[in-house]
């Protein structure tokens, strides 16, 4: 697997699963209902913000002294998800009438530490749809038994603490475990929606901090090379994989000052010729693209019909640099132009940062 690429897509129809925050919905539900009537559902139904009505079948559930417990093991589908098969426990307690639904984080959930994301700090991480799905689910349950929907939701996600280290969480401020995600409460299969979701509140946690220069990098060699060229701050370094259209759209409407990309030859190469999603399954090099920029910098015929015809982008690199020309600062100025038409309009200088495979810089454009 290269440098910031997701896992490969089956060959195979791929099995859409459930978001955290529908889990914990399903079993937040039980748990209500069970401590007013002392029954768990099983299998809960819940319904979801488009309105699809999935039921969920309970992993355990305990009942007793003013709590109730279930859990949901989540079924991510498909999707190369960390969260794939991880335990979603709700305890809820009773809480006074009039006061409305709280949420606490459990073990292996984490709490919010830094401004800008979409939940204040000092809260538990579960986000806002989550948030009110629950809500939604504890009216219907409180309604159908003449109760008051009034009760404190704690949810924990066991191992979740040590999950989390593999995510964005620990650079975003979110402290102690996951995060409860979910839009759709549907998780749709290499969408990589989780990943892009991570680029967008790793940028409003920097705008929050007052940064006013972020990196964007491909994988972990081109993130060291920036640590090593720019005295940055963790949470000023977001993983941007392959998702340059994520970062650079989101950037157009909420702008930093300054941006570094930094990436491979090959992914940048991607970039350069306009491509946004940089991974091998959805673009791929052109030779051709830059046996042209090769001779454009006065590369002769021998050297430019041996890089359209080169096998990978590498040789290709090391072709035109046998030749003295400058074919990874060639990458760099088209890359930073593509990036620029994509942020349109937006106060963003962009800086591109060409990272060999020894985390080497091999060409860089400057802010400019």
């Amino acid at each position: 697997m290269s440098e910031g690429q997701p896992p490969r897509r089956p060959d195979r129809p791929l099995r859409r699963g459930w978001t955290t925050g529908a889990c914990a919905t399903a079993a937040a539900k039980a748990a209500f209902q069970a401590l007013l009537t002392g029954d768990f559902p099983d299998p809960v139904t819940i319904r979801l913000p488009r309105g699809e009505t999935p039921a969920f079948t309970l992993a355990r559930t305990t009942v007793g002294n003013g709590v109730a417990q279930a859990s949901v093991v989540k079924d991510g589908g498909d999707d190369p998800d960390v969260t794939h098969q991880a335990e979603i426990v709700a305890t809820v307690r009773r809480l006074p009438p009039g006061a409305g639904v709280g949420f606490k984080a459990g073990d292996g959930v984490g709490t919010i530490t830094r401004a800008g994301l979409p939940i204040p700090p000092g809260e538990p991480a579960i986000n806002p749809v989550p948030r009110r799905m629950m809500e939604e689910a504890i009216e219907e349950v409180a309604k159908a038994h003449g109760a008051k929907p009034d009760a404190e939701i704690e949810i924990s996600i066991p191992g979740g603490e040590a999950l989390a280290q593999k995510t964005w969480n620990p650079r975003l401020g979110i402290i102690g475990g996951l995060s409860i995600l979910g839009t759709t409460g549907i998780v749709v299969p290499f969408s990589c929606a989780a990943w892009i979701h991570s680029i967008h509140r790793g940028i409003d946690v920097a705008r929050a901090a007052g940064l006013t220069h972020v990196a964007g990098s491909t994988g972990s060699t081109s993130e060291q090379a920036i640590k090593a060229r720019h005295d940055l701050p963790d949470i000023a370094l977001l993983d941007m994989g392959d998702f340059a259209g994520g970062l650079l759209k989101y950037l157009r409407g909420h702008p930093i000052e300054r941006l570094t990309i930094a990436g491979g030859f090959a992914k940048l190469t991607k970039l350069a010729q306009g491509a946004l999603d940089l991974h091998s399954s959805r673009s791929e090099v052109d030779r051709d693209f830059l046996a042209s920029l090769a001779r454009g910098a006065g590369a002769s015929e021998a050297v430019t019909d041996a890089i359209a015809t080169a096998n990978t982008a590498t040789e290709a690199l090391k072709l035109a640099a046998a030749s003295g020309v400058p074919l990874a600062a060639l990458v760099a100025a088209r890359a930073r132009a593509r990036a620029k038409e994509t942020l349109g309009s937006a106060p963003v200088a962009v800086n591109v940062i060409v990272v060999g495979r020894d985390g080497k810089i091999l060409a860089e454009t400057g802010h400019g």
